[in-house]
């Protein structure tokens, strides 16, 4: 009898090798001593985490007591870098398990493309209206900087080498000294990770942080996402030959907020958005000219071999390429044309010459659409003429590629919050209407002032007086779009966000600055970007749909939403709702203003897109993106999507090439299917709505009362936390909390919920869930249980929530959050606050293993708990250090060598929780 085969052995043996190699490389670089104390730390890590052994927990205190600084710095290292590596060696095997499904022609898997196409065929699609769907399809990914990303990119360099060196061991049958050659390049790539500094020395700044994202479309997106098109395109035509050489409209594209997103960053000037967007720019147009060369060396084509176009014989013509050489070669010489007219380019729009110089001057092109004009050229004639073939390779990718990212490389959203720009209106109004007290208006009051300026001919801004400095940097920014436009198009810098939108008068102090800035031209109707509302508390979501309402009885608005094709984006916060409310009242008012919003916008007849800031961490609305698209109400989706990706996500879903395509799939296998069947699935029961009300109150006013409502709980936070650390230390570009202040409403919801991630606790991902089933099943008795494993069952909303807890619970662990907890100096208070935390834990766990009848935590997910046995043996002991380096540093203050290792640790931490952030 056959034993089934053990799937997981080639990541357990991945996951050795590289322990393996990092060891030695330990025990020769730091000496046998530092790897048998780091060895001896791990193994009582782990009898800690096994039986919570009071004896483990003593000899583990007294051994990190004991370390000296050098060594506490190697032991974070040692523990840290195990986690990059086991990072790496679970991205090869999603590749690996990836490749043996499709080479064994199994069933196509959730989330995949074919499953989606499956699903939807069987459901009476046709391919023809699958085709038809991405013409009215947007989906957007959107990279935010992150204030506590913690990625260097050097690291993601050497960690680049080392998942290419592991592939290369998957998909070659090595000889003998091939697998040696492989064995010692792995072993120089861990040497260049242990030796190259993982922190940055100094504060990230802005352009940093733009640079930091620039690296992932120059390793992932600018080739996997032609890949994608050219997948879909293929899979659509396979289904029905009638369809041809299809080619979607560029439904899919990946945006940014980094350099754009001013909401508390006041470091994000128009100089740095004018420098983002030439670095854009600049990557972008060297990524063409590196392809159009690589086409020309391969596009040899000879006239008495080949017929062409006379179109592509024109363009021949019309080349500086004179060389006798080349004569008889039209590709190769239309090619040469394109490349001197993308040279030109490149100098018009940078100001600089490309590194590789054209073989003459050329005139640049005057659009994106110009060049890739000029490229379909090529494609048509090599169709037209028998050579389809060399047609769909690099040309396709580059065709495809220029006409998604054009010159600007990706959308920038500009971001801003509603109290600037509410202060900036009302200088402005008081400066041109003296007397003019715009702050003390009503709310009917200001829109009826602000309809009346828009509609105004005249300037409101005048050049000859000087405003106050943040009236000037607005003011500036808006000035500096207009420019974006003229240099790069209208596609460079699309929409302008409002935080914390709570009224129509927001939105319309938007529009007015706009109109002062030549973006919106209400004399030509025209509306050169989206005004994009972000509403963030729990408050902002219940007002949501009336504040839509109200704006689209307003004409002045409406007009603006015609100038906009009648299509109007709203952008809903999960971070700050989770901080305002809790997980999961959060989930409900998020769900409930969706619902609002789909009704308001059909009922005015205009198109619902909305925007899902959602976080890495479940606490920050994170968690697997093709269940939470699913889970959306119906009507939410309709074709159209965008979704912030943030923090550590990104580099886990982005930083490999192929785990990369594979999560675009997943964006638009989901929102296909949220689309087109979601009218087959049934309405969520009314009882089932009731019920989360009632949960959702319940769990509410449990959060509250912890977070807001006890007293000394900011204390016990920012003392049992590294939150104090994290502001101090040189993480991100943007200050942690919006004031200085430490109160709890004041900070940022990212470094928030980040340092819950790093103690262990992961509170605002299940805080208050089991105080709501306690309470709802002392109300219902009799059938409460049964009643909310029916919703767990029946409703994809209810059990995408419960999913993420498992996942969030699973990741935490009280032991380790206990030796945080003792970093409170009141006895007192850390005893009241974590009793009160482990409670609550334990009633959570027990309630969600009762509705989901799961006998321990992700008995439903064997991969991630297969993930969290084989990961969480070395990541244990990075938290009991850090606990004792905080104890230091809190005592000391000025060690630098304590400080290296708090956020070294920080570093370790995040890359093996992958979603803290």
């Amino acid at each position: 009898m056959n034993r089934p085969t053990d799937k997981d052995a080639p990541l357990r043996d991945d996951i050795r090798m590289l322990g393996r190699l990092l060891g030695d490389t330990i025990r020769v670089q730091q000496g046998e001593a530092t790897f048998d104390l780091i060895e001896r730390i791990r193994q009582t890590s782990v009898r800690f985490r096994r039986d919570d052994d009071h004896g483990a927990r003593a000899e583990l205190e007294a051994l990190l007591d004991a370390l000296s600084r050098e060594q506490t710095i190697q032991v974070v290292r040692g523990f840290s870098y195990f986690s990059h590596l086991a990072n790496i060696a679970e991205d090869q095997h999603h590749i690996r398990r990836s490749r043996v499904h499709r080479l064994a022609g199994s069933a196509p898997r959730d989330g995949s493309l074919a499953k989606a196409v499956q699903g939807a065929l069987t459901h009476g699609h046709t391919p023809l209206e699958l085709s038809a769907f991405f013409d009215g399809a947007l989906i957007s990914p959107v990279l935010t900087a992150h204030p506590t990303e913690v990625q260097r990119k050097s690291i993601l360099n050497c960690q680049a080498d080392i998942a290419r060196l592991l592939d290369q061991r998957d998909r070659m049958q090595l000889t003998p000294d091939e697998l040696s050659e492989n064995d010692e390049a792995l072993r120089q790539a861990v040497l260049t990770l242990w030796q190259t500094r993982m922190l940055r020395p100094a504060r990230l700044s802005v352009v940093d942080e733009v640079a930091n994202g620039l690296s992932y479309f120059d390793a992932t997106f600018l080739r996997q996402l032609p890949r994608l098109y050219a997948g879909i395109e293929d899979l659509l035509a396979s289904r029905d030959p009638a369809l041809g050489a299809l080619e979607l409209p560029g439904f899919f594209k990946v945006g940014s907020w980094i350099g754009g997103d001013r909401d508390g960053n006041p470091f994000v000037t128009a100089e740095v958005l004018d420098r983002a967007l030439t670095m854009q720019a600049s990557l972008v147009l060297s990524f063409y000219l590196d392809e159009l060369h690589a086409l020309g060396a391969r596009l040899s084509l000879a006239v008495g071999l080949i017929n062409a176009s006379d179109a592509l014989l024109t363009l021949a013509a019309n080349s500086p390429d004179h060389s006798p050489h080349r004569n008889d070669e039209p590709y190769r010489r239309a090619i040469t044309g394109i490349y001197a007219r993308l040279a030109a380019t490149h100098r018009d729009l940078l100001g600089t010459d490309p590194a590789r110089h054209p073989v003459a001057a050329a005139e640049p092109y005057a659009s994106p659409e110009a060049f890739v004009q000029d490229l379909d050229t090529i494609h048509m004639s090599l169709v037209a003429n028998g050579s389809a073939a060399l047609a769909r390779g690099r040309l396709r990718m580059l065709r495809r590629a220029a006409k998604v990212s054009g010159f600007h490389l990706a959308p920038i959203d500009l971001r801003q919050n509603s109290d600037v720009f509410e202060r900036v209106v009302a200088e402005l109004l008081g400066i041109a209407h003296p007397g003019t007290d715009y702050l003390s208006l009503d709310e009917a009051a200001r829109v009826e002032r602000l309809t009346a300026e828009i509609e105004s001919p005249r300037p409101l801004v005048s050049p000859h007086i000087h405003y106050s400095q943040e009236t000037e940097s607005e003011l500036a920014i808006f000035r500096a779009a207009r420019r974006a436009h003229q240099r790069f198009g209208i596609a460079a810098l699309p929409n302008f966000i409002i935080s914390k939108t709570d009224s129509a008068s927001d939105m319309l102090e938007l529009a007015l600055l706009l109109k002062e800035a030549g973006i919106l031209r209400p004399h030509e109707q025209a509306l050169d970007a989206n005004i994009i509302p972000l509403f963030e508390t729990i408050e902002d979501l219940e007002n949501a749909p009336a504040v839509m309402d109200a704006l689209f009885a307003l004409p002045v608005y409406m007009h603006l939403v015609e100038a906009r094709g009648r299509s109007h984006e709203i952008m809903l916060g999960y971070s700050d709702s989770n901080k305002d409310g809790g997980f999961l009242t959060s989930g409900w008012a998020l769900y409930k203003a969706e619902i609002g919003l789909v009704d308001i916008f059909a009922r005015h007849q205009v198109r619902l897109r909305l925007f899902h800031g959602r976080g890495g961490s479940v606490g920050r609305g994170g968690g697997p993106s093709y269940q939470a698209i699913l889970a959306q109400p119906g009507g939410a989706v309709q074709g159209q999507i965008r979704l912030t990706e943030q923090g550590e996500v990104i580099a886990a879903k982005y930083g490999n090439p192929e785990v990369g395509l594979r999560n675009l799939e997943v964006l638009v296998a989901a929102t296909m299917e949220a689309t087109l069947l979601s009218g087959k699935a049934p309405a969520p029961r009314a009882d089932f709505l009731d019920t989360m009300q009632a949960l959702s109150d319940a769990a509410f006013a449990a959060y509250r009362g912890l977070v807001y409502e006890t007293e000394g709980f900011e204390r016990y936070f920012w003392e049992s936390t590294v939150i104090s650390e994290i502001a101090e230390l040189n993480i991100g570009s943007r200050p942690a909390s919006r004031k200085k202040s430490t109160r709890i409403e004041d900070l940022r919801a990212i470094p928030w919920v980040f340092s819950w991630s790093q103690c262990r606790l992961m509170l605002p991902g299940w805080f208050g869930f089991g105080s709501a089933v306690k309470q709802w099943l002392a109300a219902h008795p009799e059938e409460g249980l049964a009643h909310l494993q029916a919703m767990h069952k029946d409703w994809s909303f209810f059990a995408s929530l419960l999913s993420n807890m498992d996942m969030v619970l699973a990741k935490s662990d009280l032991a380790i959050a206990s030796r945080y907890a003792k970093l409170v100096k009141d006895e007192q208070l850390r005893n009241t606050i974590f009793g009160r935390i482990r409670t609550e834990w334990h009633d959570t766990v027990e309630a969600l293993l009762a509705i989901t009848g799961q006998r321990e935590l992700l008995d439903g997910n064997p991969l991630l708990k297969r993930s969290i046995r084989n990961r969480f043996p070395y990541l244990d002991p990075l938290n009991h250090v850090q606990v004792e380096l905080l104890r230091r540093h809190r005592e000391t203050h000025d060690d630098e060598r304590i400080r290296l290792g708090i956020h070294i640790s920080i570093n370790g931490i995040a890359a093996g929780l992958r979603n803290s952030g």
